[in-house]
């Protein structure tokens, strides 16, 4: 279904992933990337991920996004890697199981948007 007939990324849902789930090629991933707000794609370990950086003044701020993004996470039973440092988080979003990046990652990252 074309990007166009489908809902917004935040409305969806993540489906399961098993080992060996086919993770999205780089023209996939790039045109889903136009539907988000500020996310990058980077290579770490061996795969691609998605990677945002939230700026915040002080500490607490960026404890309180990531209070925030834990129960989406469970609920949607996708996990992101997160790093609260003084002034930031950086969020981390790959698939495991598909070794890359799925579209579970662009429906999670749509989700934080939200936030």
């Amino acid at each position: 279904m074309p990007a166009a007939d489908q809902p917004p990324l935040s409305e969806q849902h993540c489906v399961a992933c098993k080992p060996g789930s086919p993770h999205l090629n780089r023209d996939e991933i790039e045109h889903q990337l136009g539907r988000l707000d500020g996310w990058t794609v980077e290579e770490a370990e061996g795969h691609l991920r998605l990677a945002k950086v939230f700026k915040f003044k002080g500490f607490i701020p960026g404890v309180e996004l990531v209070n925030r993004i834990a129960p989406i996470a469970e609920a949607e039973q996708h996990h992101p890697d997160m790093l609260v440092s003084y002034g930031s988080v950086t969020v981390w979003l790959w698939t495991h199981a598909a070794g890359g990046i799925t579209q579970n990652d662009f429906i999670l990252a749509a989700k934080i948007d939200r936030l």
